[in-house]
């Protein structure tokens, strides 16, 4: 008798999923919390978004290895091919920002020729660029730019999963839990 297969994710894709949702929503409010704070405050603010960032990276970087060790359940076939193909360019893009925004915040800062310290417990050193502040900040700027653009993907995506648990009501959401019922 033939394997079915499963429309929910695998237990580690939902572990990294929402570890690292989490953690780039926590990098917004870090960033926004630094923004309107006084510079010595800042500077505590940034340096838990850059640690935070970097654990994003290597999370991010896990998920790919898992993923392709993993292979992702097959939509439902209620879902239009427009959605499917949408969905798949924006689990794209996030990938492309998970890896891109820590690696262009940690080469941003390294041309201020500082690392990136982890919480107090290691430092990962700043990239071999050399100085050059107006270098660096142009990165950042671009960085800040892309982290605008994740926050957007992120409220689409969440709208996407509501539209089809509320609207649709196709089982969309419960691929991604542990509990529910995902419809083929």
């Amino acid at each position: 008798m033939g394997e079915t297969v499963s429309s929910r994710y695998s237990a580690g894709a939902m572990i990294f999923h929402w570890v690292i949702a989490v953690a780039v929503i926590a990098l917004w409010r870090i960033a926004e919390a630094a923004e309107h704070a006084s510079k010595v405050d800042k500077a505590y603010w940034m340096d838990h978004h850059k640690a935070l960032g970097i654990t994003v990276l290597v999370l991010s970087l896990g998920r790919i290895i898992w993923r392709m060790a993993h292979p992702v359940p097959p939509m439902s076939n209620k879902i239009a091919g427009w959605q499917k193909l949408a969905a798949r360019i924006v689990h794209i893009i996030f990938y492309v920002l998970l890896i891109g925004l820590p690696l262009g915040g940690w080469l941003g800062v390294s041309y201020f020729g500082v690392g990136i310290d982890i919480w107090g417990m290691f430092e990962v050193p700043g990239m071999p660029v050399g100085l050059s502040p107006d270098t660096g900040k142009g990165i950042l700027e671009l960085h800040h730019k892309g982290g605008i653009i994740m926050i957007a993907l992120v409220f689409l995506h969440t709208l996407g999963a509501l539209k089809h648990t509320i609207w649709d009501k196709d089982g969309t959401l419960w691929r991604m839990l542990p509990f529910g019922t995902p419809k083929p």
